[in-house]
């Protein structure tokens, strides 16, 4: 064997093994952004900067460009033309837009879902509902919040609709990053409380209830909505230590 072939098949060799570790480092990176943001450590119009996270992760930038495309298909991020990638912001108006659609889609929702569900898939949301709530109570707040915007997208999709529910996720995902890091004063943060009823009344086959209760929790989570932060985060000291 020649020593070109040798090198070649080295640089192949190596080539093989960072396509290998892609998924999972695209998947890590993610998963880090999207904690750090449900956590309030990055808040919003934070600049996610491809060459620090490439730096941070030790990784290629089309690898972390994937990761911001995904989070911006899913209402995470914003990307700007010229400008880069930053924690989305949605406005005040926005906020209030996106509460009024997903009332309209939930309430849709759980009119097919009651007249349609089996018993057997409503008892699946509710071990959804029990993690939530152990992971509250566990202090595990990426996992409850991820278990919380979830509850909503498995409901919708036992109505079969995969349209239905790319778009509620989206509203979800960019109504759930606004909602403050603790309970706002007089208010309850426990959603799956706000979700057992929802469910109870789904049990008991009284659809209009479930969407009475759906509308309440709604309204609750627009309340904890707070006012954007105008506090600017280095990339470094928050996901830095997790690379």
């Amino acid at each position: 064997m020649t020593k070109s072939t040798k090198t070649s098949r080295s640089f192949l060799a190596s080539q093989t093994a960072v396509r290998d570790q892609s998924p999972a480092v695209e998947e890590r990176i993610y998963q880090d952004i999207y904690d750090a943001i449900m956590e309030h450590r990055l808040p919003p119009r934070t600049k996610l900067t491809e060459q620090v996270l490439c730096q941070i992760y030790d990784t290629a930038r089309h690898t972390v460009r994937k990761v911001l495309s995904r989070l911006a298909t899913e209402g995470m991020v914003d990307l700007e033309a010229n400008r880069g990638a930053f924690i989305a912001s949605p406005s005040n108006t926005e906020v209030k837009d996106m509460f009024e659609l997903r009332n309209i889609i939930e309430y849709a929702v759980l009119d097919k879902v009651g007249r349609e569900a089996s018993t057997r898939q409503i008892a699946g949301m509710r071990k959804m509902v029990e993690e939530e709530r152990q992971s509250y109570l566990t202090g595990d707040r990426p996992r409850w919040i991820r278990l919380s915007a979830q509850f909503h997208l498995a409901l919708a999709e036992l109505t079969g609709n995969a349209l239905l529910v790319d778009t509620l996720r989206k509203l979800v995902s960019r109504t759930t990053l606004m909602i403050a890091k603790t309970e706002a004063p007089g208010h309850n943060a426990c959603s799956f409380d706000e979700h057992d009823t929802v469910l109870a009344a789904l049990e008991s086959g009284d659809i209009a209830l479930a969407q009475e209760h759906m509308a309440h929790h709604l309204h609750l989570c627009e309340d904890r909505v707070r006012p954007n932060d105008d506090d600017h985060f280095d990339l470094r000291a928050v996901l830095g230590k997790n690379a």
